[in-house]
Parts: C-alpha cells; sequence; structure tokens
C-alpha cells in the first residue's frame, strides 16, 4: 500500500470517526435526537380509548394544558380551543382515518398525525390573539375546509 493511500484511508476514517462523535454529541448530550417514544392506537376504536373518548382542553398544573384531539375526514374535535397566554400546551393527537397535518400559523407547530399513532406536541404561546391551525396533508376532496382556530387569552 503506497503512503498516500494510506495517508487518505486515515483521514477519511478519520472525517467518518469526527461525524459520528459529532452526532453522538448532539443526540445525546444537546438531546437533539429524534423521538423515541412511539405509541400507538387502534384507529377503529379511537372513540372508546383514554384520552381520546373525552376530548377537549384539560388544565393538568399551574399554568399547564393538554388539548387532546381527534383529526378526521375534514375536521378537528374539538373544533375551538381556548387557553390563556404564557400557558405550556401539549397537543396529544391522533387521526381516525387518513393521514392529516397539524400546522399552527405563526409558531413552529408542524406534524404529521398518522392514524394508528399518538402524536405529541408541546408549545407556549406567549402571544394572546387567534392562531390558525390547518391541515396540511392533502387528506381528500374536503381538505382546504380542514381548519380551526385556537384563542390565547
Amino acid at each position: 500500500m503506497h503512503r498516500s493511500e494510506k495517508v487518505w484511508l486515515a483521514l477519511s476514517f478519520g472525517m467518518i470517526m469526527g461525524f459520528m462523535i459529532f452526532t453522538g454529541y448532539q443526540t445525546f448530550a444537546l438531546e437533539m435526537g429524534p423521538p423515541s417514544a412511539k405509541e400507538t392506537i387502534d384507529p377503529q376504536r379511537v372513540d372508546e380509548i383514554a384520552p381520546f373518548n373525552e376530548p377537549g382542553v384539560k388544565q393538568v398544573g399551574e399554568n399547564e394544558y393538554e388539548v387532546v384531539m381527534t383529526l378526521q375526514i375534514f375536521s378537528f374535535t374539538p373544533h375551538d380551543i381556548e387557553i390563556p397566554a404564557g400557558a405550556k400546551v401539549t397537543f396529544i393527537l391522533t387521526s381516525k382515518d387518513v393521514v392529516h397535518g397539524f400546522q399552527v400559523a405563526e409558531t413552529n407547530i408542524n406534524a404529521m398525525v398518522v392514524p394508528g399513532h399518538i402524536q405529541r406536541i408541546t408549545q407556549t404561546f406567549e402571544k394572546p390573539g387567534e392562531y390558525l391551525v390547518l391541515c396540511n396533508e392533502y387528506c381528500g376532496a374536503g381538505h382546504q375546509m380542514m381548519a380551526t382556530t385556537i384563542k390565547v387569552k
């Protein structure tokens, strides 16, 4: 093996190890890894299984709320959501039928909601106002009508 081949092999190996160390540092030390807690649900029995049997807004702590929502053909349940400004809100979402999107305008919330899976998203709404919630995954002929609002007071 020539000297230049050994140099290139050493550089390549060093770069691969550097990338692996960097990725490991981001994942474990900075907690930037993908979510690993995969929750599933029977999409045919969503209305029978807690917490989706009682969708709505629930206060779970001081200035902490949970919003349990089901997404189904062209609608969100519950349709209107009211929360106080500055509240930490955890959205617990699932779909009853097809893949839907859950995007809240003027925030960084943007998730895909897949039938048979439970999606959890946490957000703090600092600014009072009305936030538009849209389905951003094509879900059928009435997709453009699938919207609701979050009122932050």
